[in-house]
């Protein structure tokens, strides 16, 4: 019983600004930090810290940065066997801003998370884990490699940040996880959807197949999940917010390793929306070690 995680490793420099700047507007920084980041890093981190076995498929450069990501990758619990070190790429990197009120605005430069292919993939270990997870900041061949095999884990796709190709994808898997932004641009909608109902029929419109399930994440709103019959609401906590950076890979990683867990599907995504609420009280996309022991006790 094991998560298998696909994605992208960065190095995250984050700098603090009052405002987020505008159009051709300069800021002035408050302060400049580095974490571990990656959507892929983000979410396999977060569900090793959770308690699953988890095992990462990715690339980062043969640099300092590369070797810093993967030591933060083990001591968080991940199993980094599966990532490739590539020469001659540099290791990704995000170059993000966070606003005084929580919100960010992020940049990132693939470097080695573009030479994950179908073939290192296939040289992988994947057999045998129980959930299957990975995000879009790789290449599709490689994420359909993954889905689309014989492997028999539970298939989840976070469809972050939103490519529109990405829908082909959409009738592999058994979960597919959306924001609201993400939501709107994969079901056509002109602006970013607000009212319940229709979030939860724009959702609908995204189920490709029989017995799929569509999660859409609402920030402080909460989250709900829709099927073809039915849908599932899980509320929002109110939390002091520091950075919502890495909040969604928080969520994400800690639904796959609850849904390894043998937790349902109501109960997982209720464990992950309070961690990743929690989440947002500490700078960066790390998840500290302490947040399951924190999301019992509020539980």
């Amino acid at each position: 019983m094991s998560v298998c995680v696909l994605g992208s490793i960065n190095l995250d420099f984050v700098c603090r600004v009052a405002e987020l700047p505008g159009p051709g507007e300069t800021v002035t920084a408050l302060d400049l930090t580095r974490f571990a980041g990656g959507k892929g890093a983000n979410q396999a981190a977060a569900s090793a810290r959770w308690g699953a076995h988890t095992y990462m498929i990715g690339a980062v450069g043969e640099d300092d940065a590369g070797d810093a990501l993967l030591a933060h990758l083990s001591s968080a619990g991940v199993d980094v066997s599966g990532i490739a070190r590539v020469a001659g790429a540099p290791t990704g990197q995000a170059y993000i801003c966070v606003s005084s009120a929580g919100e960010n605005m992020i940049v990132v430069v693939g470097g080695a998370n573009k030479t994950v292919s179908a073939e290192q993939l296939r040289a992988s270990s994947i057999d045998g884990h129980n959930v299957l997870l990975s995000q879009l900041e790789t290449r599709l061949s490689a994420i359909e490699a993954l889905f689309a095999g014989r492997h028999k884990g539970l298939r989840i796709l976070n469809a972050a940040p939103a490519v529109p190709e990405a829908a082909s994808l959409f009738p592999l898997l058994d979960i597919l996880i959306v924001n609201e932004t993400e939501l709107a641009q994969y079901a056509g909608a002109a602006r970013e959807l607000v009212a319940l109902p229709q979030i939860a029929a724009a959702a609908r419109s995204l189920i490709a197949r029989d017995g799929q399930r569509v999660i859409v994440t609402l920030g402080a709103r909460g989250a709900v999940a829709v099927d073809a019959a039915g849908m599932i609401e899980v509320p929002g906590r109110a939390v002091q917010v520091v950075d919502t950076t890495g909040a969604g890979d928080c969520f994400c990683g800690v639904l796959a390793a609850s849904l390894d867990e043998g937790f349902s599907l109501p109960d997982a995504m209720h464990r992950a929306n309070l961690a990743a609420a929690l989440s947002t009280q500490t700078a960066g996309a790390t998840v500290v070690a302490t947040l399951r022991v924190e999301v019992d006790a509020l539980l």
